[in-house]
């Protein structure tokens, strides 16, 4: 009976995450290299595979899409834990599929990113965990 409110607060906590990224990539300078010359080159270098972008553009459009997975799944996973309570804690996938991206993304936090996202999926990872032993108990 209160699994449902800490998984609705890891996905509360990705979807958080996903829109302040999402934010950080169209209406801030955060995800802009240190290096100003840098940029100059990626917004004038086209990657291996076509010549159709440039690698600025290729980086603000993957960081963009990034947002907007991490977003789909706190969008996604709080619905289902607030208004879809028995779905969700009846389907093996859902919830398996709940942890195993959760995890996939505090690897690639730990792995390739910094410490605040790394510690928000952490969290995150943590409330889904606690849920599911909650839960099943």
């Amino acid at each position: 009976m209160f699994a449902h409110y800490l998984l609705a607060a890891s996905a509360f906590i990705i979807l958080a995450l996903g829109l302040v990224h999402l934010i950080y990539t169209f209406a801030t300078d955060k995800f802009d290299p240190r290096d100003a010359a840098l940029k100059v080159a990626m917004e004038a270098v086209s990657p291996v595979i076509t010549r159709q972008t440039t690698m600025w553009r290729a980086w603000v459009g993957f960081n963009a899409s990034h947002s907007y997975g991490a977003i789909l799944f706190g969008w996604i996973y709080g619905y289902l834990a607030l208004a879809q309570t028995k779905v969700l804690f009846a389907s093996t996938f859902l919830l398996g599929t709940g942890l195993v991206v959760l995890v996939a993304y505090a690897w690639l936090g730990w792995r390739y990113w910094f410490k605040i996202p790394f510690r928000g999926i952490v969290i995150s990872l943590s409330l889904y965990v606690l849920a599911l032993v909650g839960e099943f108990a």
